[in-house]
């Protein structure tokens, strides 16, 4: 799954899917967005775009069908790893 992480604005990671043309948007206040059915095009105009979000906004927020997030890798067992690196501080 091709994956382009941006460093500056507001959408800070975008993933794309393409066996099931699925754009996963991670935005800088955790929140991800699922979009189905868009065309590869449409996620390389948005990596190349000066402003990403100003991109979604225009060309795919209203005009792809909502989805559902697939499973990021922030999970529980990203948190059981990250305890196991750095200890359990709640103790």
């Amino acid at each position: 799954m091709p994956s382009k992480t941006f460093t500056g604005g507001r959408i800070r990671r975008a993933d794309y899917d393409s066996d099931s043309r699925q754009l996963d948007l991670l935005w800088d206040n955790k929140t991800t967005l699922a979009y189905k059915q868009v065309p590869e095009e449409v996620y390389r105009r948005l990596c190349a775009a000066p402003n990403p979000a100003t991109y979604w906004e225009d060309r795919i927020a209203d005009e792809y069908p909502k989805g559902t997030p697939k499973k990021s890798g922030a999970g529980p067992d990203a948190a059981q790893a990250f305890d196991d690196l750095f200890g359990n501080k709640g103790d």
